[in-house]
């Protein structure tokens, strides 16, 4: 039997602030009521809805502009990282979406989440590949990450000296 709650916070997966919804009764009691994040749909609480949706709807034209002005930033951006390689150019490790949102902040000063990155594994062959990244209010972006082996600056100055004996 499901609980039926007001929402008092986003939820991912389960809807917005203002929302009535109906959830497993171990959801409700274990997570969402001891976190603040819903109430108990009673009459004091459908009141309390008409304001709640009032209130997404102004955060969420608010995200909706912050959300494309992030994206225009984003689209076409190229960054680059630098891994450790064997002698057979196999990465040592691989780039994660952590590892990803920290060069975004390192190289471009954007503060991201990395669960708003959309990488399906961890990146582990050196090269270009396109980042797709889904922020607030369902904006999309995409960038480009470069991922170059440690040793690939070095090598051509070394080969250059080499011929030049």
């Amino acid at each position: 039997m499901a609980n039926k709650l007001l929402l008092l916070k986003d939820i991912e997966a389960l809807g917005r602030s203002g929302d009535i919804v109906g959830v497993k009764p171990g959801y409700a009691r274990n997570f969402l009521l001891p976190q603040g994040m819903a109430v108990v749909a009673d009459k004091k609480a459908l009141r309390m809805q008409a304001r709640l949706q009032e209130e997404r709807q102004k955060k969420a034209t608010l995200d909706r502009q912050e959300s494309d002005e992030l994206a225009t930033k984003l689209e076409g951006q190229n960054i680059t990282t630098i891994v450790k390689v064997d002698h057979e150019g196999h990465m040592y490790g691989s780039v994660s979406t952590g590892d990803i949102a920290e060069l975004l902040e390192q190289q471009m000063s954007i503060t991201l989440d990395k669960r708003s990155l959309q990488l399906k594994h961890a990146i582990k062959v050196t090269g270009v590949h396109k980042i797709s990244v889904k922020l607030k209010e369902g904006v999309q972006a995409s960038f480009s990450l470069t991922i170059e082996p440690e040793g690939k600056a070095a090598l051509p100055k070394e080969e250059s000296v080499t011929k030049s004996k």
